[in-house]
């Protein structure tokens, strides 16, 4: 990877720190890391365009409440603002962690971001991690259909007790799309963020179908589309699942840690720098204008059906 020196120099100031995030706290954006600090779901300056991030907890702010250091996730959201300029965007993580494309609409998140949404705001979506969990059960509730199609099932909520007609993944994702849209706002689908799997030495390049599904909606709307799984997946491949292993929470495969997700961030601009016209570019700050290209990334071929 054609690494921008200010890259290698983040994760050393993470690494150097030995777990105490005070000690990472001249990195961008590691003050919204410190324990308890809340970070601000609404555009800083209204007056601005805003990019407002969409997602899970791969993408949310996460208080380090077990004081676990960098060994805690993160979301790289949290790193996203130091990319743009404050003087000319809002970037605001209206991302909620535990939510699938479902849940996020139907506990009202979308609804507030659509209230802060005006003409030429970017909303970066990307939903899916949680949409593989049960349609029905007593804890969330929080799954969807599989696909993009208009099948529908009707179920007693166990969690809100509440009569609910259930949908797929794509009729969630083309739901807040649509709305963008008619907001004449700019939305822009990406595939998730790859998980800590391999098989036969390649990483998984998303998450069940999630990744081809993301992709479809985006064609079939006629949107812009970022293949953030893709991206990920080729870096990964050149580091390889030894040194993968150290950006990933040591518990589970999903959640990445702050340096991983640093380099998740890295990794999503790297993708919408590439697009046709790419719609961030008047927005970047001195950072983000180095952070390369998809091209300049230089990812290896993945191998089908990994």
């Amino acid at each position: 990877m054609r690494q921008s020196k200010w890259l290698i120099l983040a994760l050393v100031a993470f690494l150097s720190g030995g777990g105490n995030m005070k000690a990472a706290s001249s990195l961008p954006g590691a003050g919204a890391l410190q324990t308890g600090e809340i970070i601000s779901r609404v555009p800083a300056n209204p007056s601005l365009p805003s990019i407002f991030i969409v997602g899970d907890s791969t993408s949310d702010f996460s208080v380090d409440r077990n004081h676990q250091g960098l060994a805690g996730v993160q979301g790289w959201g949290v790193f996203f603002s130091a990319f743009f300029d404050g003087c000319r965007v809002n970037v605001v993580d209206v991302a909620r962690g535990g939510r699938s494309s479902r849940t996020y609409i139907t506990q009202g998140f979308w609804d507030k971001t659509l209230v802060e949404l005006k003409p030429h705001d970017i909303v970066l979506i990307q939903l899916g991690q949680n949409d593989v969990f049960p349609v029905n059960d007593n804890t969330r509730a929080r799954g969807t259909l599989p696909g993009i199609g208009p099948e529908t099932q009707e179920i007693d909520n166990m969690v809100t007790h509440q009569r609910e007609t259930v949908h797929t993944y794509g009729w969630y994702i083309r739901k807040i799309v649509t709305e963008t849209k008619a907001r004449n706002a700019l939305p822009i689908v990406m595939s998730l963020t790859p998980r800590n799997v391999w098989v036969d030495g390649h990483v998984e390049v998303g998450v069940s179908h999630y990744r081809e599904w993301a992709r479809s909606i985006a064609e079939r709307e006629h949107v812009l589309f970022v293949d953030v799984s893709a991206i990920i997946a080729g870096q990964f491949e050149k580091f390889g699942h030894t040194k993968v292993n150290g950006l990933f929470h040591d518990a589970e495969p999903v959640h990445m840690t702050s340096p991983g997700s640093f380099m998740a961030a890295e990794c999503t601009l790297a993708g919408l720098k590439s697009l046709p016209d790419s719609p961030v570019i008047p927005y970047l700050s001195s950072l983000g204008r180095l952070v390369p290209t998809v091209g300049q990334l230089a990812a290896p071929r993945i191998v089908p059906g990994h």
